[in-house]
């Protein structure tokens, strides 16, 4: 499978946005999907994370109650809406795809496809 993400920016702390990953090839619904973020300097880092047939949501501390993860499987897409964003979530944002049917990780090693990121700059 290949991922492709969009819809990163610059904005403004407070504020929101969407990123969407774009999944091509078979059989997208029967994967979980991640998405971590890597700022400069420092490791990939886990942000979020949806069970293959979307009913279980996981995420990481620091982005509970602002960020949310859903998927469309009949549009092959996986979202993250992040609001009140902060200065601390600049990077660049990564989608993953792990084994088809499997557990959603929390864990890079726990995926087998990585899109080509997308750069998330919030201001102060």
């Amino acid at each position: 499978v290949q991922l492709q993400a969009s819809g990163g920016g610059l904005v403004q702390a407070g504020g929101s946005l969407r990123l969407s990953c774009a999944a091509s090839g078979r059989g997208f619904s029967f994967y979980p999907m991640g998405w971590f973020r890597q700022a400069p300097g420092k490791e990939r880092e886990f942000v979020a994370a949806i069970h293959w047939d979307g009913g279980s949501t996981t995420y990481a501390d620091s982005v509970k109650g602002r960020f949310t993860i859903s998927r469309d499987n009949g549009k092959n897409t996986v979202y993250l809406q992040m609001n009140s964003l902060k200065p601390e979530d600049t990077a660049v944002y990564h989608c993953a795809a792990g084994r088809m049917r499997s557990t959603a990780s929390g864990t890079p090693r726990g995926y087998d496809y990585w899109g080509q990121g997308t750069q998330v700059t919030v201001s102060s």
